[in-house]
């Protein structure tokens, strides 16, 4: 667990931050993946459409951000950490806060080939929901939608 880092709602000012952490870690988990956009347009993306308009979540450390979670509607549309901070519990701490903010459910896509995610995922009760072969998706690569339910009381 890292205590030190504080997850809180996004300003304005970390757009450019979080898409830096967006990058370095689509980079390091998805090094075959052909990504749809330059690095200026998912920094744009995330400065003109993400923090405004939905419901962003950042992780903050002393260095600077070390995570990025963005909800949308009952759609955990994005999960990233720095790669230096992977194994560390924060993404825990994101999957906890998202089913806290949604907990009628909750579902999300991820890239079949990342093989870490889905397992992260499927750890903390996310079910394999619909396998794809890419054509929906800007990167063209095979997908597969994950849905979490809560467990009837």
């Amino acid at each position: 667990m890292t205590p030190a880092v504080v997850i809180r709602r996004a300003a304005a000012a970390d757009a450019r931050p979080a898409a830096d952490v967006w990058l370095r870690s689509f980079a390091a988990a998805l090094p075959g993946v052909v990504r749809a956009h330059s690095d200026d347009e998912v920094r744009d993306w995330l400065r003109r459409v993400v923090v405004p308009r939905q419901e962003i979540w950042v992780a903050e450390a002393a260095d600077g951000l070390a995570g990025v979670m963005v909800l949308a509607g009952a759609e955990l549309s994005q999960l990233y950490l720095d790669p230096a901070r992977r194994g560390r519990g924060l993404g825990d701490r994101f999957v906890a806060l998202a089913k806290e903010r949604r907990p009628e459910g909750l579902e999300l896509w991820t890239f079949q080939v990342n093989g870490p995610a889905r397992r992260f995922y499927e750890r903390h009760g996310f079910v394999a929901a619909e396998w794809t072969d890419g054509s929906g998706n800007e990167e063209r690569e095979p997908d597969v939608r994950y849905v979490w339910r809560p467990r009837a009381a």
